[in-house]
C-alpha cells in the first residue's frame, strides 16, 4: 500500500514540476519572440497604410501595389530554405540577429521609393533579409516544447499578425499625419523610419538575451533540461529525421499546399482592409487605423480559443478546416461591401478571425512531424511553398480591381482558394504518433 501511495503521489508531483518548467519557458521566451514577429510583419504589411498616400504622391496603381506588396516573397521563398538550414548549424543567437538587422535596414531604406521601380527592389530585398524568420522560429520552439502543447505555443507567438495590425494600424496612421513634411519628409517616409529603425536594435538584443538550445539555457537548472529531454523525447520516434526523407514525403507538400491557401486569405487581408475600408467609404486616414483593429482583435481571441480547443482534444484537421471555410463566406461577402461600411466591416472580420484561427492550428502538424533536418529543412519548404501565396494573392487582387473596379472577383478567387485548403485540411492524416 505505501508502494501504490508513493506511486500515486509522484505522477502529480511530476506533472507540477512539469507544468512549472514550461511556464518558465514561456515567459522567458514567447513575450520576446511574439515582440520580434510583430515588428516583422509591421514591417511587411505597413505598406497597405503607405499605399494611399503613395497612390496621390506618384501615382501608384492598384496593379502596381499588389505586385509590389508580392514581390517581397519572391525574395522570401528564394532564400528560405537555405536560411533554416543554416540556422540549424549556427543556431538561433547568430540567425534573428542577422535577419533582423538586415530587414531593419531594409525596411528603413523604404523611405527612399520614389516610383514603381523602386517599390519593386527594396520590397525584393526586404523578403531577402527576412527570409528564414518564421520557418526559423517555429524551428526553435521545437526545441522547447512538446507536440501535444504546440498548438497553443504557435497560436501566441502567431498572434504577431493580428497584433501588429491592431497596434500597426492606429500606429501608422498617426505617424503619417502628425509627421508628414517634417524636416521635409512624407508621413509615410516617417512611418519607415519610425517602424523599421526597431528592428536593429532587437536585432542586437536577440544575440545576448536568446539561448540556442536548453542545454545551452543557463537559466534552466538541470533537472528542468532532464525534464524537457524526457517529454520531448516521447514523441521523437516516429518523425522524419533527414531533409532527403521529407523532400519524398507527398505529406509535405499536403501540408504546403494547405499552407499556401491559408496566406492567400490572410494576405488578402493585411495588404488589402484600408482600401476596402476606403472602398466602404471611410475617407480619412487615421479612421481607416482605427476601423481596422475591429478585425484583427477578433483575430486574437479567435486564434486563442480555437489553439486552446484544438490542444484538449488532440484534434487538428476539423480545428482547422471549418474556420477555413467560415474565412471563404467572409471574403465572399466582402466583395460586395462597396459603400456598405457595416457590411464590410462584419464580413472582413468574419474573414480575418476565421482565416488566422485556421492558421494558429496549422503549425502543429508539421513542427511534430519533423525532426532534425528534416524539421529544419522541411518546415522551411513548406513556409517558403506557402509564402508565395503572399505573392500570387495581392497580385491577382491588384490586376482583378484594376480591370473591374471592384474586390468582388478578387475576393471570390480568393475564397476558393480556401476552401481548397479546408478541404486539403480534412485529407490530411498524420501518423497518430506524431500527433499530440
Amino acid at each position: 500500500m505505501a508502494q501504490a501511495a508513493i506511486r500515486i503521489t509522484s505522477i502529480p508531483l511530476d506533472d507540477l514540476a512539469l507544468r512549472k518548467m514550461y511556464r518558465k519557458i514561456s515567459w522567458r521566451l514567447l513575450p520576446f519572440l511574439l515582440l520580434c514577429y510583430v515588428l516583422a510583419y509591421l514591417d511587411r504589411v505597413n505598406i497597405s497604410y503607405a499605399k494611399i498616400a503613395m497612390q496621390q504622391e506618384f501615382g501608384l496603381t492598384d496593379a502596381a501595389y499588389g505586385l509590389a506588396a508580392g514581390i517581397f516573397f519572391i525574395g522570401y521563398v528564394m532564400f528560405e530554405v537555405p536560411s533554416n538550414l543554416w540556422l540549424a548549424r549556427i543556431g538561433i543567437r547568430k540567425t534573428l540577429s542577422r535577419i533582423m538587422l538586415l530587414w531593419g535596414v531594409a525596411s528603413t531604406s523604404m523611405l527612399f521609393v520614389h516610383d514603381s521601380s523602386t517599390f519593386y527592389v527594396l520590397r525584393f530585398f526586404l523578403g531577402v533579409f527576412e527570409a528564414g524568420f518564421a520557418p526559423g522560429m517555429i524551428l526553435y520552439l521545437t526545441f522547447w516544447f512538446s507536440g501535444k502543447r504546440r498548438a497553443q505555443v504557435m497560436a501566441c507567438v502567431l498572434l504577431a499578425g493580428p497584433v501588429s495590425n491592431v497596434i500597426g494600424g492606429p500606429l501608422s496612421t498617426w505617424i503619417m499625419g502628425t509627421f508628414a513634411d517634417i524636416h521635409g519628409l512624407a508621413g509615410w517616409q516617417w512611418m519607415f523610419i519610425l517602424e523599421g529603425a526597431p528592428c536593429i536594435l532587437l536585432g542586437i538584443a536577440a544575440f545576448f538575451f536568446l539561448s540556442d538550445s536548453p542545454e545551452q539555457a543557463k537559466w534552466l537548472s538541470k533537472e528542468e533540461k532532464r525534464l524537457l529531454a524526457n517529454d520531448l523525447e516521447q514523441v521523437q520516434a516516429s518523425k522524419q529525421h533527414t531533409f532527403a526523407a521529407a523532400l519524398k514525403d507527398w505529406r509535405i507538400y499536403l501540408m504546403a499546399l494547405i499552407y499556401f491557401c491559408l496566406i492567400c486569405g490572410l494576405y488578402t487581408v493585411s495588404f488589402w482592409l484600408p482600401s476596402i475600408l476606403r472602398d466602404a467609404g471611410v475617407t480619412n486616414i487615421f479612421e481607416i487605423g482605427l476601423y481596422s483593429m475591429i478585425p484583427y482583435s477578433a483575430a486574437i481571441l479567435a486564434m486563442l480559443i480555437n489553439a486552446r480547443s484544438s490542444d484538449r482534444l488532440g484534434e487538428r484537421r476539423w480545428h482547422g478546416a471549418v474556420p477555413a471555410f467560415l474565412g471563404a463566406v467572409g471574403l465572399v461577402l466582402t466583395g460586395f461591401s462597396s459603400g456598405n461600411l457595416t457590411l464590410a466591416l462584419c464580413s472582413i472580420t468574419l474573414a480575418t478571425l476565421s482565416t488566422y484561427a485556421a492558421y494558429a492550428v496549422f503549425w502543429a502538424g508539421p513542427s511534430s512531424y519533423l525532426k532534425d533536418t528534416a524539421a529544419a529543412g522541411g518546415i522551411a519548404l513548406i513556409n517558403s511553398i506557402g509564402a508565395f501565396g503572399g505573392f500570387v494573392s495581392p497580385s491577382i487582387i491588384g490586376a482583378l480591381k484594376n480591370f473591374t473596379g471592384s474586390f468582388a472577383a478578387g475576393m471570390a478567387v480568393m475564397a476558393v482558394l480556401l476552401v481548397i485548403g479546408g478541404l486539403c485540411t480534412l485529407t490530411l492524416r498524420l501518423p497518430a504518433q506524431a500527433q499530440p
